[in-house]
């Protein structure tokens, strides 16, 4: 049986993957970026990741992040170790994206960062105290924190060759741009224009993994003129150069 608890360390090594169990990513270091669900974020201090078993997501960080991570065992583990939390717990696990601690929560996962979570009893009795304390807040965070990232996204995606300004997305969200700008930086802890060059990085690596275009082409997809700033962007956000990215899909 896997372990509940780890503390793990994240490089600029992009891990690109999904598994059959729920899992939650608490920074304790630096800045961890993720993207699951189609929804670019960065986890740091005092905020964690939700990742839903079978979502597909990317994650790596080009300074180093330090994280405690728990894995969900199983649905069957959250109705018998949360009992009449299970639901909420489940409510919670369900939903793709980015959240925030409050302070007791933060001093709970500093707490078992430093503890010996290789223990087997600590490890668990740790991981349901911690699941039950996010309860409390999480399903009103999650219901009132939605932007309409399936319409963003498709306008992203489908205009990702061309300039796009955050004005655009704004009329999409019928907020203001200093509005939507605000509900961007609590919601996804960066700016709309990040979200935006994220979302085409993405793009990108998608075509490069699943196409033979050439690089420059590419490029030109998601709205770059220039290989080089392009590549240099691509270097950024994933910690590897596109052809690189390119020749660890050809390895396997």
């Amino acid at each position: 049986m896997r372990p509940i608890l780890t503390l793990r360390q994240y490089t600029h090594d992009l891990i690109v993957h999904s598994h059959d169990h729920a899992q939650l990513v608490f920074a304790l270091s630096g800045a961890l970026d993720f993207e699951v669900g189609g929804h670019g974020s960065q986890v740091v201090q005092q905020s964690f990741m939700v990742v839903p078993s079978g979502a597909h997501h990317a994650c790596g960080s080009p300074n180093g992040s330090r994280c405690l991570v728990l894995d969900v065992p199983s649905d069957q583990w959250v109705s018998q170790s949360l009992g009449e939390h299970a639901d909420a717990s489940r409510r919670l696990l369900d939903n793709p994206g980015r959240l925030p601690l409050d302070a007791g929560q933060s001093q709970l996962v500093s707490w078992l960062a430093s503890s010996q979570v290789e223990d087997p009893l600590i490890a668990q009795q740790g991981a349901v105290l911690l699941l039950a304390s996010l309860n409390n807040a999480a399903p009103n965070s999650i219901a009132g924190r939605r932007l309409p990232y399936a319409a963003l996204n498709a306008h992203i995606d489908q205009y990702a060759a061309y300039p796009l300004q955050v004005a655009d997305l704004a009329r999409i969200a019928g907020l203001s741009s200093a509005r939507l700008h605000a509900r961007f930086v609590a919601e996804c802890g960066q700016t709309p224009m990040d979200y935006i060059r994220s979302r085409r990085l993405h793009i990108a690596v998608k075509l490069l993994r699943e196409s033979a275009l050439p690089i420059g082409e590419v490029a030109s997809r998601v709205g770059y003129s220039s290989q080089s700033a392009f590549a240099a962007a691509v270097m950024r956000e994933f910690g590897a150069s596109p052809g690189k990215l390119r020749r660890a899909v050809s390895k396997r």
